[in-house]
């Protein structure tokens, strides 16, 4: 697929502030999913200085600092990507531990999925391990049955909602309440994986496939769970499907704010903020 995407940010600040550095993390992922034809960031007023950066989870990000106070910022990002992706299951599971759950990585694969496995995180609530444990004794412990019917319970049983701001909720939060925006359920999905000992995290970027708790284009989220001979593979609880070149990835990281779109703060006092933003996504398939 050939997305081509205008996405706009204007922040509005009740009186001038000084900006810390800022990560802008709106450069789609290069890599054997998708293929970065054209991108440009313009930012108003120009920052004192930028240049690009590659983060530790191997985003592609935009560092940006200033020197001037302003009552205002907008960044403008264009951008035309090809999704390469058509078959989601063009795979084999190569590691034989990994077959069942709970799954188990090879020495060498456990030191560079380490961030992304339960050890490296905050308890997991035991709501949550015991519903996906349930799930997978539906499944008789097969890896592979378990993450599409993950996805597919978290499809048809939550509630899903849009909600513009904030942080996720906790994973126990989203399960307790059975309603959530994708953010909330990719991180439940996310937690319910590592449960059972996988290595899962967090994906931010844009979706072909309209989700009908929104009327228009926003930023997007699911899960991406590593196994030996797929690598990382995506999974939308939201929509209840694997990813394929439906959707395209801007950040993936272990914690939700190491993938978010844009990451600062400002100094002033008292100041309110105001957020405004529009994204006009176009895709057709490439001839």
């Amino acid at each position: 697929m050939l997305f081509q995407i205008r996405h706009s940010l204007l922040y509005r600040y009740g009186r001038p502030v000084f900006l810390e550095p800022m990560t802008v993390r709106l450069s789609p992922r290069r890599d054997v999913t998708q293929r970065l034809l054209a991108h440009q960031l313009n930012v108003q007023a120009p920052a004192s200085g930028a240049c690009e950066v590659v983060e530790a989870d191997g985003n592609d990000a935009w560092m940006l600092w200033f020197e001037a106070e302003r009552d205002q910022l907008e960044l403008v990002v264009a951008m035309e990507v090809e999704t390469l992706r058509t078959n989601p299951f063009d795979w084999i599971l190569t590691g034989a531990d990994q077959q069942r759950l709970p799954v188990n990585y090879g020495e060498a694969e456990q030191l560079s999925l380490a961030p992304y496995l339960a050890a490296a995180h905050p308890a997991i609530a035991a709501p949550v391990a015991a519903w996906a444990a349930a799930l997978a004794q539906q499944v008789e412990g097969d890896t592979l049955a378990f993450l599409m019917l993950l996805a597919a319970t978290t499809h048809r049983d939550f509630h899903h909602i849009g909600r513009l701001d904030g942080d996720p909720l906790t994973a126990n939060a989203t399960l307790q309440s059975r309603q959530g925006a994708c953010r909330d359920t990719a991180m439940l999905y996310v937690e319910a994986c590592r449960s059972l000992g996988l290595a899962a995290r967090f994906v931010s970027g844009y979706s072909m496939h309209h989700p009908p708790e929104v009327t228009e284009h926003e930023l997007h989220a699911w899960a991406e769970v590593y196994l030996s001979g797929g690598g990382w593979r995506g999974y939308d609880p939201s929509l209840g499907l694997a990813v394929a070149d439906g959707h395209l990835v801007l950040a993936a990281a272990p914690d939700h704010r190491l993938a978010a779109a844009v990451s600062g703060s400002y100094r002033g006092t008292g100041v309110s903020s105001k957020l405004d933003y529009a994204i006009d996504l176009q895709v057709r398939k490439r001839n």
